[in-house]
């Protein structure tokens, strides 16, 4: 793969898990998006929200994305990235976009497994607002994340799978 493998979907949907797992049967460095803007601004994702907002880190998020157009790896993006400024068209253009798609039970399920303090936009909700939160921003963000050039069943999809599929469709 000459270029990058974008992996996109919503929060707790395994970009960063399956992630490095592909990297490693594809031979390709794994790059988590979130922790590159965390090296970069010395600070926790939550803390950068809290003190800058929303919008700067989206700034943020483009920013880094675009340092990896020319690096064949597998990159773990932000749940939202794919959503903001024209990021999604930017993937399509630049890498090949996997979207790991999940019901929003699962993801409901997971995160709510998780440690919500690491996921700014969840702190403080309870386990009703959580679901619908999930359920509201799924239909939001459905219409970036499906223009992907792959979208898999993320719970139903193994690593080899995956990596045939992508190797398949690449060729």
């Amino acid at each position: 793969m000459p270029k990058p493998i974008f992996l996109i979907g919503y929060m707790g949907s395994g970009k960063t898990t399956l992630g490095k797992k592909l990297a490693s049967k594809l031979a390709l460095p794994f790059i988590d998006t979130d922790e590159e803007i965390v090296k970069q601004i010395g600070m926790s994702i939550t803390e950068y929200f809290a003190q800058y907002g929303e919008d700067a880190f989206r700034a943020l998020e483009r920013e880094q994305l675009r340092k990896f157009a020319e690096k064949a790896a597998v990159i773990s993006t932000g749940g939202g990235a794919p959503c903001f400024f024209d990021n999604m068209d930017w993937i399509k253009e630049n890498g090949y976009a996997v979207y790991l798609q999940m019901s929003p039970k699962a993801l409901f399920d997971r995160l709510s497994q998780s440690k919500l303090h690491k996921r700014p936009i969840l702190i403080g909700k309870s386990p009703e607002e959580l679901r619908l939160f999930i359920e509201e921003k799924l239909i939001e963000r459905e219409p970036h994340y499906t223009q992907a050039h792959l979208t898999i069943d993320q719970l139903n999809t193994s690593v080899e799978e995956l990596a045939d599929l992508i190797i398949e469709h690449n060729k």
